[in-house]
């Protein structure tokens, strides 16, 4: 009997604990206060296994095709250019207020393309970073793949010389047709 008190009354604690702690406010979710390293952590090995658990059997497609690349170098401009940055770019007010710091996509990342495909599509909670598959088809979220496998090997003008190749640019204040066959169904 004492053994079972002894293990009710752990978890009681292991209940009460975590409820006292967040109802106490001295957990600081204020974007200028940074994690503590186990947080931090923590958080990071969340983030790792769930997107490594969710891309499984993601397909992915020929990504070296030099339209693909220009279509995803146009929309990283419109969309990820000011958090991600862009050859060239000093950081913008946006990236210097979002924490965690979202990476710098010139530099080499260690992201596969089917991660980067899975993060782009559906966001990653608390990070500032959006779902853009709510917006944008799977087409067009591989072509911004293809283009962030190329960005770290470019130079200012390489940039800007691909986010111009198609010459009229994309809408990306209107919404973009979204499914999951890879076909564009772009509103007009």
């Amino acid at each position: 009997m004492k053994r079972l008190r002894t293990w009710v009354l752990i978890a009681v604690a292991a209940t009460a604990l975590p409820v006292v702690y967040v109802y106490s406010g001295v957990f600081d979710v204020a974007a200028d206060a940074p994690h503590s390293a186990l947080v931090y952590a923590a958080m990071e090995v969340v983030r790792d296994r769930s997107i490594a658990v969710r891309t499984k059997g993601v397909q992915i497609p020929p990504l070296n095709d030099p339209k693909l690349i220009a279509d995803g170098a146009e929309h990283y401009d419109a969309m990820c250019a000011s958090c991600h940055l862009a050859p060239g770019s000093l950081p913008s007010d946006i990236r210097e207020g979002l924490y965690p710091q979202p990476p710098n996509l010139t530099e080499k990342i260690d992201l596969g393309a089917a991660e980067t495909f899975w993060v782009v599509k559906h966001g990653i909670k608390m990070s500032g970073m959006p779902a853009w598959g709510k917006t944008h088809d799977d087409r067009s979220i591989w072509a911004i793949v293809a283009f962030v496998q190329k960005l770290p090997a470019l130079g200012p003008g390489e940039y800007r010389a691909l986010v111009n190749a198609n010459g009229a640019r994309h809408d990306h204040t209107r919404q973009h047709g979204h499914d999951h066959d890879g076909e564009d169904h772009h509103h007009q």
